[in-house]
């Protein structure tokens, strides 16, 4: 059985262990994260072996990077390039319980969990966090680095650029686009398309302000395997 270590040891990564232990295609190892204060310790019973960078002395592991919060959400984006593995590193996570057609595909370092479905010819890039119950329908296409929370709904024909945020149920118009880096807030209802860059709230959804440092500094960083965005 393939061997995987998951990077990060917050609410996230403790989820992604749950759909690996559920699915049980692969033998999870522990959780690596820079807190070391979590060494040595247990996460729901799963070690934290060390710091992130030990995942270099793991090279038959898979890998899977499981960080980030609305506070923060281009981490996954930075981890990725600090730790630069080969793509054949990573190992996509999807719970038993997800929904994923045939004319659907899902990038390497992806993770799906619970209940979540995947319509008709969705695609779904590379690191992007996909939670529970969230509904992708015909023709959407999600870049990488992107995070969908609990219970996002999108419309068909909807594209979420790269590092997009989109909060616990928010919803999106068909044939809307989010542009990369931007934040939707929970419970929001955007009708409209978002720019790069900001963070939109309410119903419909408004502009509130910039997103954060992080994600903004991210519009200006080439990250691995793609374009200046």
């Amino acid at each position: 059985m393939t061997a995987l270590v998951i990077i990060g040891a917050g609410g996230f990564a403790r989820e992604t262990a749950q759909a690996v232990r559920d699915a049980g295609d692969l033998k999870l190892l522990g959780h690596l994260d820079d807190n070391a204060a979590l060494h040595g310790t247990e996460v729901d019973g799963v070690p934290v072996l060390g710091g992130c960078d030990l995942v270099h002395d793991l090279p038959d592991a898979r890998v899977v990077i499981c960080v980030g919060n609305p506070r923060d959400y281009a981490a996954r984006a930075r981890l990725v390039r600090r730790l630069d593995l080969p793509t054949d590193r990573y190992a996509s996570v999807i719970h038993p319980t997800a929904a994923v057609s045939a004319t659907s595909e899902v990038g390497p370092g992806s993770v799906l969990l619970a209940h979540c479905v995947l319509t008709a010819a969705v695609h779904v890039g590379a690191h992007v966090a996909v939670m529970p119950q969230v509904v992708l329908t015909h023709d959407d296409v999600v870049e990488d680095y992107a995070t969908l929370a609990s219970g996002v709904r999108l419309g068909g024909g909807v594209r979420l650029e790269r590092g997009a945020y989109a909060g616990s149920g928010a919803l999106v118009r068909e044939s809307t686009t989010v542009g990369a880096w931007s934040l939707i807030g929970m419970g929001s209802a955007v009708l409209g398309d978002v720019p790069p860059g900001e963070v939109w709230v309410g119903s419909p959804a408004r502009r509130l302000r910039a997103a954060p440092a992080p994600a903004l500094d991210e519009l200006v960083t080439r990250t691995v395997g793609g374009p200046l965005t």
